[in-house]
């Protein structure tokens, strides 16, 4: 067995014999501006060590895990499980934020039918959220600034773009999966170190809107990376997340200083 399939078979393994959702992810809400309220779950190493910084890891779900449990976007393939289980293999302490959509909104507010993505001016009451909890957990959290990383699935795919369009200096690198993005503001973005993916026989969100942002990513002068995979549909985050080369790439990411 080589050694990447050990890994993949640890980071598997892992997630289904060791982690435990609800143990390892602590149930919170965040109140932010407006009276409104976000649920979320949040991992944090369990002793934090004096003058230590930790990596943090925004993961965006999908729509199929909206609610108000607090709960079904934690469970496992959806990315959280797995990056603690990447994380654990390799020894190493990190914070990651998960925070839940309620039924009926959307990190973004735009149709995924095919039609040209248009970011909206306003980003949503979830994502406006988002951005807030994310900042103060940068400002009380013991984060290392310049390892903030950013990864979502299908609707939260979605998401991963548009918080990295509308804050583009905020993150150290971006993983989409099977979402989309507004080319026209893929200039803004070209410094991330960004590597997204997508099945080829997606049926739910096009494989053109992955395919696109690439070609104005490279366009405007930026170096993502793209993975395309054959054959497979809607569920690209599965393999995605448990690829040991995918998740070293994120983890191995530190923030760009603009000039």
């Amino acid at each position: 067995m080589s050694d990447r399939s050990k890994l993949v078979g640890s980071i598997r393994s892992i997630c289904t014999d060791t982690l435990d959702a609800n143990s390892e992810f602590k149930a919170e809400q965040f109140e932010g501006s407006g009276n409104t309220v976000l649920n979320y779950r949040i991992h944090t190493p369990k002793e934090i060590k004096q003058q230590q910084t930790y990596p943090l890891f925004l993961v965006m779900h999908g729509a199929g895990e909206r609610g108000k449990d607090n709960n079904k976007h934690i469970q496992k393939s959806f990315g959280p499980l797995e990056i603690l289980a990447y994380a654990r293999a390799n020894k190493t302490e990190v914070i990651i934020i998960a925070p839940q959509v309620p039924e009926g909104q959307k990190w973004v507010n735009a149709p995924w039918d095919g039609r040209v993505h248009v970011m909206p001016t306003e980003p949503s009451q979830c994502m406006q959220l988002t951005i807030e909890l994310i900042k103060q957990s940068i400002n009380t959290l013991p984060v290392n600034r310049n390892r903030a990383y950013v990864t979502g699935i299908s609707m939260g795919g979605f998401g991963a773009w548009d918080i990295i369009q509308r804050h583009p200096t905020l993150f150290a690198a971006s993983m989409p999966i099977c979402g989309g993005g507004d080319v026209k503001l893929a200039h803004t973005i070209k410094h991330i170190p960004i590597w997204n993916f997508h099945g080829d026989k997606d049926k739910t969100v096009p494989v053109k809107y992955s395919r696109e942002m690439i070609a104005a990513l490279k366009q405007s002068g930026g170096n993502p990376l793209y993975t395309e995979y054959k054959g497979v549909g809607h569920n690209s985050w599965e393999q995605t997340y448990t690829d040991p080369k995918v998740m070293q790439w994120l983890f191995e990411q530190k923030k760009i200083v603009l000039l």
